[in-house]
This record gives structure tokens, sequence and C-alpha cells, in this order.
């Protein structure tokens, strides 16, 4: 028992050792989404590109985009974590 929380404390500490790390090493650097690094490119490579259409609904500002964004992502770990347990518990019972 005591081996292995001593392995699940290590890693946990690497898993925020890794998280927190680029934050310290590039103290400066802008940490873009994919979707505004990718429109960069674009319009990088094809400066007169035009979308094909756009949006139905464009959220008021930034935060309330991310805010959908984490809900999303909650929802769905719970979701996954939701029929994780189900699958344990029934394999279990049975």
């Amino acid at each position: 028992m005591r081996g292995s929380l001593v392995k699940n404390l290590a890693l946990l500490f690497l898993v925020v050792l890794l998280a927190v790390l680029p934050l310290f090493i590039h103290r400066d650097a802008e940490f873009a989404g994919a979707d505004s690094r990718a429109e960069e490119a674009i319009l990088e490579l094809a400066p007169d590109y035009q979308p094909w259409f756009k949006s139905i609904w464009e959220p008021p500002s930034g935060e309330v985009e991310s805010l959908l964004f984490a809900l999303q992502a909650a929802l769905g770990a719970g979701l996954i974590g939701y029929y994780i347990g189900l699958v344990r518990g029934q394999r279990k019972g049975a």
C-alpha cells in the first residue's frame, strides 16, 4: 500500500511539474490556442483568403468562450468517468 502511495504522489508531482514548468521557462510567451494560431498561419500563407461561412453565434467575450469550453470539457470528463465507473461496477458485481 505504501509503495503505491509513493508512486502515485511521484506521478502527480511529475504531472504538475509538466504543467507548470513551461510557464517558468517561457515567462513572456503568449500561449495562444490552436484556433488563433491556425488563423494566423492561413492569413500568412494566403492574405486574401475569405472564410466559406460565418459562425451562427459568437460569444460576447473571450471569458465566455473559455467558460463554455471548460463546461464542455467538464461534461465530457464527467460522462467518461461515469461510464468507466459503471463498467467497473458491473464487472465487480458480476
